[in-house]
């Protein structure tokens, strides 16, 4: 994808709104329906398409018309409004990204696992963990720590907190057990150091973040 090369003013307006940057992270891997767009949402499908439309006046998302799978002829109906992200960043800000946390634990992890002589991957636990303790000892609660390491977190119908957004989004998709795996160990040296009492568990879902946080552990 490219980047985005309009009005960075409308945009950062038009994702000012916590429904509409939802919306724009989804449709960063998938193209979205309004149906699916509301569903994912659990909001009204006229609102689905008024953010929807307001992210294309923005620049941010492009629209495509195609009918569902399986239908086509007389008798299908007209084609339906798809909406797809025209770029996965916004001058590397929104969605909010910390590459260079990033770049900062594998660094030390290579270094860590030289210098101990064990597996890059067991020093990439380690590093995210401390780096993780480290931040949140700087914090006054769980919550805000993760606000500032770029999670965005949001308490679930269930109680959980999911995690909006994932700071190392591009890393993520091209090396998915490797950056979740840190992802995990970070949150949960985050949640360590605030004395929180939810649980950091695994729990991919597209357009979120794959940590989440449980309200209570579970067996």
């Amino acid at each position: 994808m490219s980047t985005v090369a309009t009005n960075h003013a409308a945009a950062f307006a038009a994702l000012a709104d916590p429904v509409r940057r939802r919306l724009y992270r989804a449709a960063i891997d998938r193209a979205l329906g309004r149906d699916e767009a509301a569903e994912l949402l659990g909001i009204p499908r006229s609102t689905a398409a008024f953010h929807l439309d307001r992210l294309t006046e923005a620049g941010l998302l492009t629209v495509t018309f195609e009918r569902p799978p399986g239908r086509s002829g007389p008798g299908a109906g007209r084609p339906a409004k798809r909406y797809r992200a025209v770029a996965a960043e916004i001058a590397g800000t929104l969605p909010e990204r910390h590459y260079e946390l990033a770049g900062e634990l594998l660094a030390a992890a290579v270094e860590r696992a030289e210098e101990r002589g064990i597996a890059v991957r067991a020093a990439l636990s380690e590093e995210a963990f401390s780096t993780g303790a480290a931040i949140g000892a700087a914090h006054d609660d769980l919550d805000t720590a993760l606000v500032e390491c770029g999670y965005e977190p949001r308490t679930a119908a269930s109680g959980d907190t999911v995690l909006d957004n994932c700071p190392f989004h591009v890393l993520a998709r091209a090396h998915t057990p490797l950056i979740c795996g840190a992802n995990l160990d970070l949150v949960r040296g985050l949640a360590a150091a605030t004395g929180d009492t939810r649980t950091p568990v695994l729990a991919p879902r597209t357009g979120y973040c794959c940590v989440a946080l449980r309200r209570h552990a579970t067996e």
